[in-house]
């Protein structure tokens, strides 16, 4: 059974369900043509649970969403969904979270997983994936939060954003000491050991 809290304005009012350190997974709507995309995020998603943490994500019941929620649900974890209303005819909210929040704006539902998540990992996706995970790492770069920011490198997908993020860097965009926060993990277990020293603020500075 889930709870369902509408619109953003109403949550700080809401007492939340979830007891366990969340982590945002930023991930597609689409599995990939490649089965071990799914295949390592239910592994990332089942150890999640198995070391003690639990889940925000999208909402979705499809895709790579669909699949770490499903996952983190079946090996006794917690997962918190943030879903625009706009999106329900799209994405197919999930029924069986711990918490599912319907908010009006993507604005909002980036910031509620922001502000419940204790680290940031994003999985191989498309557009969304990459604007989430690189609007947090801004987010990070301003100041707004110190919480550890990953990529999940899976079948080197992130390799070109990568690069890309290191001429960034010599070209005199952007420094070095930031582009260091973004923390690139080819292994579940590079994961694991940056929450294992996880030490961040829980909500953002203001």
């Amino acid at each position: 059974m889930y709870s369902v809290v509408k619109m953003t304005q109403h949550i700080k009012n809401k007492s939340p369900l979830a007891t366990r350190p969340l982590v945002a997974l930023y991930c597609g709507s689409r599995a990939g043509n490649n089965p071990v995309y799914q295949e390592k995020a239910i592994q990332l998603a089942t150890n999640l649970a198995q070391n003690g943490f639990g889940l925000v994500y999208g909402g979705a019941s499809i895709g790579l969403m669909g699949q770490v929620a499903d996952t983190m649900i079946a090996a006794g974890g917690e997962a918190v969904g943030v879903i625009p209303e706009f999106m329900l005819d799209y994405e197919i909210a999930h029924s069986k979270l711990t918490e599912l929040h319907i908010v009006k704006t993507m604005h909002e539902r980036k910031a509620l997983m922001a502000e419940r998540a204790c680290a940031f990992v994003a999985l191989p996706g498309g557009l969304g994936t990459f604007e989430e995970i690189l609007e947090i790492a801004t987010w990070g770069q301003l100041n707004q939060h110190q919480k550890p920011m990953m990529l999940y490198n899976v079948n080197q997908f992130y390799d070109p954003l990568i690069a890309q993020l290191d001429i960034a860097v010599n070209e005199g965009f952007l420094p070095p000491q930031h582009r260091a926060k973004l923390i690139v993990c080819e292994h579940s277990a590079h994961i694991f050991n940056a929450l294992k020293n996880l030490d961040s603020p829980e909500r953002f500075v203001v």
